[in-house]
């Protein structure tokens, strides 16, 4: 635990901005080892009361981290600027320790710990986050850090898959010696994540102070942006839905095209999808004016739907490798998600002058979106749904793209029209 505050650093604002993105990129990536190694082990033959027992562990495990969405709306709302790496290290070793008791408690009854193990991890973005936001550079930095669960989602399953075949690890033990794997740079990393100073005064003068919010400044924001904050909601829950089932099933979706036992190939297709994403949703630090970098923002998230859309029709028609599906649609779906996590709420309230904190709409919009990741993992595996992965994924994708693809037109419609309305000397 930190007991102390370490020296903040100094240097110019890009050296700052260049330290913060690299330490919040390496630090999720850390923390993202307790939480997704699990799911390159396929649990083959294992059913809990007719059902599979892997997408048993994952609807426990998403059902925890949707809890912990909900809690977060008011708690990392109002979270204050002191004592987060205390809290980031004390929830973190939460979820080792249930990883630690789902190797050792039997078959069925395991499957309790998939949940303590998502609760922690899931306050655990919001508190990242607070680090950077309300910056000049929190485009960049933000951007960074949202691209790290896309880097962490194969490096973690490669590591996983590493452990599990080279020292011949049981399934269940994968997930507990992988975060043991990642426990000592988690810890340098939060050490190294408390020495970013705060926002300077012209950070503050143009994106808002970031305050703790209460329930009546929560309230106040909610209704005087509901229809567009709905679009964005439903928005995000599609692509919450999709990531969350091409990470948690990857692995049976490779089976299913013909790859198994080629752990490296998560980290092949997320590498460039990392990149990509970096490149395009850093680059927006270079547009000063936050209404037109929230327009940019809808840009990216309408091309997300259309390439993970155009991209899945051409894998249907055999027009495109397994290979190159993967990482296309992959890159689409999470060009709708990335901006949600790193730009997109942060300049809605930098163009609309209102203090608070980014916190509060990230984990409004998760908590919706992880009750739709929930819903179709029941009608999936419960009510037997008759597809393998591949199928179930492929015909979603298309259908929800369209749809989403009408509700970001009627977002950026709704946030343009608003900020015509809207007397900015009136808003504070």
């Amino acid at each position: 635990m930190l007991f102390f505050k370490p020296k903040p650093i100094t240097g110019s604002r890009l050296k700052i901005n260049i330290y913060a993105a690299i330490v919040v990129f390496l630090a999720y990536t850390m923390i993202f080892g307790f939480r997704k190694s699990f799911t390159v082990a396929t649990f083959d033959g294992i059913m809990v009361a007719g059902y599979s027992y892997k997408t048993m562990l994952v609807i426990s495990q998403v059902l925890g981290y949707m809890l912990a969405k909900f809690y977060g709306i008011k708690y990392i709302s109002e979270l204050k600027r002191t004592g987060r790496g205390t809290i980031i290290l004390v929830l973190t070793a939460i979820s080792w320790l249930s990883w630690l008791c789902f190797a050792l408690v039997p078959v069925p009854y395991n499957i309790a710990f998939l949940f303590i193990n998502g609760f922690p991890l899931g306050m655990l973005w919001g508190v990242v986050f607070s680090y950077i936001e309300g910056r000049r550079g929190t485009d960049f930095i933000g951007a960074t850090l949202a691209v790290s669960f896309i880097f962490a989602s194969g490096f973690v399953r490669t590591a996983g898959g590493w452990l599990m075949l080279e020292f011949q690890l049981s399934e269940f033990w994968v997930p507990f010696y992988t975060g043991l794997l990642f426990a000592v740079p988690l810890l340098l990393f939060v050490y190294l994540m408390e020495k970013i100073p705060p926002p300077e005064v012209q950070d503050i003068s143009e994106r808002m102070e970031r305050t703790p919010m209460s329930a009546a400044q929560r309230n106040t924001f909610l209704k005087t942006f509901l229809p567009g904050l709905i679009a964005c909601i439903l928005i995000y829950t599609f692509a919450t839905i999709f990531r969350d089932i091409r990470d948690n099933f990857g692995a049976e979706m490779w089976k299913e095209m013909g790859y198994f036992n080629q752990p490296a190939i998560f980290t092949k297709t997320e590498t460039p999808i990392t990149l990509i994403i970096l490149v395009l949703i850093g680059s927006m630090v270079m547009i000063r004016n936050s209404f037109k970098a929230l327009m940019v923002a809808h840009g990216f998230i309408g091309l997300g739907f259309l390439l993970a859309g155009l991209s899945t029709i051409a894998f249907i028609n055999n027009h495109s490798s397994p290979l190159c599906w993967m990482t296309t649609v992959g890159l689409g779906l999470y060009m709708v998600y990335i901006p949600f996590n790193a730009v997109f709420f942060e300049r809605l309230i930098a163009t609309f002058r209102y203090s608070g904190n980014v916190g509060f709409l990230i984990y409004l919009a998760d908590s919706f979106g992880y009750i739709g990741s929930v819903g179709v993992l029941f009608s999936k595996e419960i009510l037997r749904v008759q597809m393998n992965w591949v199928s179930f994924f492929s015909n979603s994708v298309i259908v929800l793209s369209v749809i989403g693809l009408l509700l970001t037109v009627f977002s950026a419609l709704y946030f343009k029209m608003k900020y015509k309305q809207v007397d900015l000397n009136e808003i504070v």
